[in-house]
């Protein structure tokens, strides 16, 4: 995994300082916004979070909770948590695939040499909907994969009624998706992660 405090991206943001105690000595809190890469331990919150947010509208789930276990063992380095006060409040879970357009194989496997990030979820807790926490969280990714030296681009597929949300992202539709999940059908989307060196140059990466 990478070594995350080289990423500026990835520094917690401390939105307020911890106050001092009538004692004068500083009390330790957690800090109020903090992004960093989820890990295994994460699993249950990430799941309980998707599952309000997925099965209330589709019926099902984009990760099951073995399969978020399976992608943040293989690739921690490629998901993104938001956490205000240590609780788990919006996510993304992301691997890696090598085809230029995703098909059904892409749902389960990591392609440990592929230069695509596929971005398999992005929820946010039913508490903290209608906040903008969606598009921050997806830039603030976006970000970070210009810091990943063997990315190039971002795919994803999302449902008709999602596509101006990931527009407004910065993702291109490709058209129609070649995977299917049941009977619904999707839109693949990409964004391309441009820079590489010359990003890392002027980013601070």
């Amino acid at each position: 995994m990478l070594a995350l405090s080289a990423l500026p991206f990835l520094k917690p943001i401390h939105l307020r300082s911890p106050r001092s105690s009538a004692g004068g000595q500083r009390r330790h809190t957690l800090p109020a916004s903090e992004f960093r890469c989820l890990s295994p331990e994460d699993a249950v919150s990430v799941f309980e979070i998707e599952r309000e947010a997925f099965i209330s509208v589709s019926g099902d789930c984009p990760l099951h909770l073995d399969e978020i276990r399976h992608f943040l063992n293989l690739c921690p380095e490629l998901s993104l948590g938001w956490f205000e006060e240590g609780r788990l409040v919006a996510f993304i879970i992301g691997s890696l695939w090598d085809q230029e357009r995703l098909s059904q194989a892409a749902l389960t496997l990591h392609k440990a040499q592929g230069t695509a990030v596929h971005i398999h979820v992005l929820a946010v807790h039913r508490t903290f909907r209608q906040q903008g926490k969606g598009s921050i969280l997806m830039w603030r990714y976006l970000q970070y994969l210009r810091c990943l030296p063997f990315a190039r681009r971002a795919l994803l597929m999302c449902e008709d009624f999602l596509v101006p949300f990931y527009q407004k992202c910065g993702f291109e539709a490709l058209g129609p998706c070649e995977v299917t999940v049941g009977d619904m059908t999707f839109i693949e989307m990409q964004h391309c992660v441009r820079g590489h060196a010359f990003m890392r140059r002027n980013s601070g990466c």
